[in-house]
């Protein structure tokens, strides 16, 4: 499996994230892979995913290749980012093995028919983006941070759309959201830009490095697109007007690619999140949350809930105005959201169980 460059020499795997560490998982998966697939394999990381098929750049250059849906609903479906192994049936080329992600972007699925859906994977840092033409909901960035630091990739707050107000008083909003981050996040950076002016785009550089993979998060209309064409020096990504009533914008992003920019970096342009659901995240909660957590250990019983319980540190912080009870009642909405999650979860596996049960009894 040794990387060879093919004959499309602008997709070669080596300008895609290629390590020692991917090479040598590759090798660990072979065995594995050959159950889905004939050998040779070769190894490639996916750009994008359409329903059945991925555009996978692998040592032969770009190929289009089979996702294996049915074997990967039981297994592991691939998604933007992932690292494969790609072999051939008598149908063609195919995805035959998936391999160990070292990060993975995921939130609970708004239409709950999955429980998790992954955004992307062996990503190193996510951009959280936000425009300066709306309100930022701090519940909303809290969610934000939930899902990046879950996934294992640092948080950027990437504020754009800089050159909105003509009289200067995009500084003094930014100033304004800026305050409202730093109650929140106040160890997470935050970098104004301007994608029309290019205005603060050099201070991205720090994390868009040659081989690390970067993903966008934020509402429609955020800007994440325009901010990717920046990147790019070139209208790449379709972007739409917002509305000016409520600077809400529509999805013009519909897929997830795996973008390469100039600086040898990558980028992934998620589609405009609405919900943003969370998946098995209590040691990120503890990040965001840390305070509320602190004042925690301060209860008089350990498994306060910090509501009417006796002796709650946590509710007397408040009454001190020392905690904003609104941060209070979104770490309770998310506590209560995790656990409800729990529950699911363990009356799925006891259906699963049930049925795996009769089966065996059918027999």
């Amino acid at each position: 499996m040794t990387p060879q460059s093919g004959e499309n020499a602008p997709y070669s795997i080596e300008t895609y994230g290629l390590s020692d560490h991917w090479t040598a998982s590759g090798e660990a998966h072979l065995e594995e892979a050959a159950k889905f697939a004939d050998a040779p394999m070769r190894l490639g990381r996916i750009i994008r995913v359409e329903r059945g098929e991925c555009d996978v750049v692998t040592t032969e250059g770009l190929e289009r290749v089979a996702s294996d849906s049915l074997r990967s609903q039981d297994e592991l479906a691939p998604v933007t980012g992932d690292w494969v192994l790609v072999g051939e049936t008598d149908s063609g080329a195919v995805i035959a093995s998936i391999l160990p992600r070292t990060s993975t972007l995921a939130r609970r699925d708004p239409s709950e028919q999955v429980v998790v859906q992954v955004l992307a994977a062996n990503i190193d840092s996510a951009f959280l983006v936000h425009g300066l033409d709306r309100p930022l909901r701090p519940g909303r960035l809290e969610r934000f941070l939930v899902l990046a630091w879950d996934s294992g990739a640092e948080p950027v707050v990437v504020l754009t759309k800089a050159d909105l107000d003509a009289e200067g008083e995009g500084d003094t909003v930014a100033q304004e959201l800026r305050g409202v981050i730093g109650a929140v996040a106040p160890d997470v950076a935050v970098c104004l830009t301007s994608a029309k002016s290019g205005a603060g785009l050099d201070a991205l550089a720090a994390w868009l490095r040659p081989g690390t993979t970067t993903a966008l998060l934020g509402e429609s209309g955020a800007g994440k697109s325009t901010l990717v064409n920046a990147l790019l020096g070139d209208e790449i990504q379709e972007t739409a007007e917002v509305r000016g009533s409520d600077a809400k914008g529509r999805h013009t992003t519909i897929t997830r690619d795996l973008l390469l920019l100039g600086s040898g970096a990558m980028m992934v342009d998620t589609p405009g999140i609405r919900a943003v659901g969370l998946w098995d995240a209590e040691d990120a909660l503890v990040r965001v949350f840390g305070d509320v957590m602190e004042l925690g250990d301060n209860c008089k019983f350990n498994d306060c809930a910090h509501g009417a319980e006796p002796g709650c540190a946590v509710v007397a912080a408040v009454e001190a105005d020392e905690l904003d009870e609104r941060r209070l009642d979104r770490f309770r909405g998310m506590i209560a959201e995790l656990q409800e999650q729990a529950d699911q979860q363990v009356e799925r596996e006891r259906k699963a169980e049930r049925r795996n049960n009769r089966r065996r009894k059918g027999r």
